[in-house]
């Protein structure tokens, strides 16, 4: 008697194996069905399987079943699993979400340009984003204000292989800020802003501790405003330094300014 195989499906036929890969927390993944992108926040048992909890860059929470090869890892398809408690180390993010390149140097700095209005915005796009703009070679520089823009733009000469970022604060339709924004017409120059009056009001309330960032009279010293408002000393130095050490990564930030940034990033690396 001829004997068979149990399993008589032609090799074309089978499914190739997706490799396991532990849901460690801020593992991102995308879910191949929805394309829903997002950090693993927890992972637990229902009646129905595991599940999985995903939040995407906009603080968004999504729940998904761990199917077998359910999920896309830097584009490959991989199968989720419960970490084990002594599991592997899990991959290493930037603040910003991207991925980490252990060891990897500076690039050497391109031509092309950041500026952003302030201090204090400087430092907070250094926070979230400093790994990842050293890497593309990026250099951010401080405006202390946007009345001279114009000029500034033609002093840096812009051109195709050094183009010019801006970011400028309160971007919003009929506003001083708009309306120097528009003189600036250089093919080679992206001007992009936040709707807030201050940076700090980018920052979520949430994380900061707090309710939400007071609305401040007209005439007053915003910043000024607010610690009295929320009953800090008067000191905007010290205040932003606490607001600044509230910030982990993206997701302490507004998605009106993350995006901004980003867009400012990808103006500036990549070809014209």
């Amino acid at each position: 008697m001829r004997s068979y195989q149990p399993d008589l499906t032609p090799p074309w036929k089978k499914s190739t194996p997706a490799p396991e890969v532990p849901a460690e927390p801020d593992l991102v993944v995308e879910e191949v069905v929805s394309g829903f992108c997002g950090a693993v926040i927890r992972c637990e048992r229902t009646a129905q399987g595991p599940t999985v909890t995903l939040e995407d860059r906009f603080g968004k929470h999504r729940v998904f079943p761990m199917e077998p090869r359910g999920f896309l890892l830097d584009g490959r398809v991989v199968t989720l699993v419960r970490p084990s408690a002594a599991g592997p180390a899990r991959p290493t993010r930037t603040a910003s979400g991207s991925v980490a390149v252990p060891g990897a140097r500076a690039r050497v700095a391109r031509a092309g340009r950041i500026y952003v209005e302030g201090r204090h915005d400087a430092e907070l796009v250094e926070r979230v984003w400093g790994d990842d703009l050293r890497i593309e070679g990026v250099v951010v520089e401080y405006l202390e204000g946007v009345d001279d823009l114009p000029a500034i733009v033609r002093e840096f000469a812009p051109g195709p292989d050094a183009r010019l970022g801006v970011l400028v604060d309160h971007l919003v339709p009929g506003s001083k800020e708009s309306r120097i924004a528009a003189q600036v017409t250089d093919a080679d120059v992206l001007v992009v802003g936040h709707p807030y009056i201050d940076v700090w009001e980018a920052v979520k309330p949430s994380s900061v501790g707090i309710p939400g960032w007071p609305a401040v009279p007209r005439g007053q010293d915003w910043k000024t405003g607010v610690c009295r408002a929320l009953g800090w000393p008067e000191n905007t130095g010290a205040a932003w330094q606490h607001i600044l050490s509230k910030v982990g990564s993206y997701k302490d930030l507004e998605p009106q300014l993350l995006g901004r940034v980003e867009e400012l990033i990808d103006f500036v690396t990549l070809p014209s």
